[in-house]
């Protein structure tokens, strides 16, 4: 009786491990907790910046540097002018197909190399290689074959996002457990089954990953793209007030670029969050 008083009562404690007590939450001070309000942090860190910018910009040449307000007035100058909304259209238009095309190829590569061997041995290397060198070392060739129209902007894009989609789709079908692959062969399933079925869901987590860091380069191969074939769009932009040190409205695209990255990051995650909740529901607070 008395050991098993002793199982009990061990069963019922919460087990300690590397100084972490599982079965229990950490109880919550009472006050203000900063880690309680990102919000508002976030919010007081950009306030406390903007005046810093106002304060210090204003100390110096305009040519170097520029303030909140005026870059404020200059965009609303471009907006009613209607180049910069034309710019970002121009923009977007490139970055749409060039990142579109990426995830279809990147998913359907990465799913083949990370389920077929023969595949994964044929193109791995060819990845790897093309993965590694900078995109701007091959900017002069995809100008001699593609030109300087909106296809060679593309492409600058598509090799940008593809690479990212490829090995993060290639780690996550290689991820999936095998057990689960050989419950559902004993269950009668097909390969198309096991891969519609088993693989691809579990893989979801790992594309969405390798989407939202396609997000950022593709980004960054827009703005390259602009700067040396296409010369238009939110990249145009920056050279034109750059050569006639118009500062304030140069960062009207810069401050624009950051914020589309961030809106599409946001949107990526979004979507990963839709796609696959089970993933946050695990996720460590």
């Amino acid at each position: 009786m008395q050991a098993t008083r002793r199982l009990t009562a061990q069963s019922s404690t919460p087990t300690e491990h590397d100084g972490l007590i599982y079965g229990l939450r950490p109880p919550r001070q009472a006050g203000f907790r900063p880690g309680d309000h990102p919000r508002i942090l976030g919010g007081i860190a950009v306030v406390v910046f903007l005046i810093a910018w106002q304060i210090y910009g204003a100390s110096i040449n305009p040519i170097f540097l520029s303030t909140p307000t005026a870059v404020a007035g200059a965009f609303v100058d471009l907006v009613r002018s209607g180049e910069l909304p034309a710019a970002i259209l121009k923009s977007l238009q490139g970055l749409a197909i060039g990142f579109g095309l990426a995830v279809v190829a990147g998913i359907t590569l990465g799913v083949l190399m990370g389920r077929y061997r023969t595949i994964n041995a044929i193109f791995e290397p060819f990845v790897t290689l093309l993965y590694a060198t900078p995109i701007v070392a091959l900017i002069p060739l995809i100008m001699l074959w593609f030109g300087l129209n909106l296809q060679a902007k593309v492409v600058i894009i598509f090799e940008s996002c593809f690479f990212p989609i490829v090995i993060n789709t290639q780690a996550g079908v290689r991820n999936v457990s095998r057990s689960m692959v050989d419950v559902g062969r004993a269950y009668g399933a097909s390969e198309r089954q096991v891969m519609t079925k088993v693989v691809l869901p579990s893989a979801v987590p790992f594309v969405m990953a390798g989407i939202r860091l396609a997000v950022g380069r593709g980004v960054v191969g827009m703005v390259v793209a602009e700067f040396f074939t296409t010369l238009s769009g939110l990249g145009s932009m920056i050279i034109v007030y750059q050569n006639s040190f118009a500062t304030a409205k140069l960062f009207v695209p810069v401050i624009t670029i950051a914020i589309m990255g961030l809106a599409l990051t946001g949107l990526a995650r979004f979507l990963e969050q839709r796609m696959a909740p089970w993933k946050e529901s695990e996720r460590a607070d």
